[in-house]
């Protein structure tokens, strides 16, 4: 399907399968990227507050997004702005949600809206908020990466709950800087899922799967039709 090929970043915290070996050679191959290391944090943090609220209910239709629960980025992780009563959970991410791999992974400009439901906010979210305190503290990409699995296998945190998944809607998102926006879509999040038991990546699917074996977490992605204003993704 033409225009159609996955990003490979934030989001997919989510689109490509990484395991321990490749990151660490990835890590050390940072010095040939683009952005081999972390902006000064007031390149990643959006002034205007009001701004990133506004652009956090971008992720998913109004009907929706009006009744959720906004996160904003503070100086040292992600705080409540807005309370909701829906159960959704909507938030920017930043660069550094990515795979580690990723060549946009401290790219300052990357601004991914997205919006969970009840039980992605219950397990999934947890990762890329924990993920950004340790960033925001400090912590070398390797040292998040150490975290991130130690916390895992602690159980601190806890493994994908059924139903989880979120909206990435928004036609104002930056995702990485080959894809831009990239295309409307749903993602659906488990734990160590056979890629294959949704039919996923075979021809004439419509279904995208991420592999993330070192967070033990598989993604599937669905395009969908429209963005989050009702406008169509052409």
């Amino acid at each position: 399907m033409p225009g159609r090929k996955p990003v490979s970043a934030v989001v997919l915290t989510v689109a490509l399968s990484i395991i321990l070996g490749t990151t660490c050679q990835a890590i050390a191959q940072d010095t040939k990227t683009p952005y081999p290391n972390m902006a000064s944090l007031d390149q990643y943090l959006m002034p205007d507050r009001d701004s990133e609220i506004a652009l956090a209910r971008t992720a998913a239709p109004e009907s929706i997004s009006r009744d959720a629960k906004i996160l904003v980025l503070g100086p040292h992780g992600y705080e409540t702005a807005v309370e909701g009563k829906n159960g959704f959970v909507c938030i920017v991410q930043r660069s550094w949600t990515a795979p580690p791999d990723d060549p946009d992974f401290w790219n300052p400009k990357l601004r991914a809206p997205i919006c969970y439901n009840a039980a992605a906010a219950r397990s999934y979210l947890l990762r890329p908020i924990k993920k950004t305190e340790l960033i925001l503290a400090g912590r070398t990409k390797a040292q998040m990466v150490d975290a991130i699995v130690a916390a895992i296998d602690k159980k601190e945190l806890p493994p994908m709950e059924p139903g989880s998944m979120c909206y990435m809607l928004s036609k104002q998102g930056f995702i990485n800087a080959s894809a831009g926006h990239w295309h409307p879509h749903l993602m659906f999040f488990f734990s160590d899922a056979d890629p294959a038991s949704w039919g996923s990546d075979l021809s004439g699917s419509p279904v995208l799967a991420a592999n993330d074996k070192w967070e033990h977490v598989t993604t599937f992605m669905v395009l969908v039709r429209n963005w989050s204003d009702g406008t169509p993704d052409h």
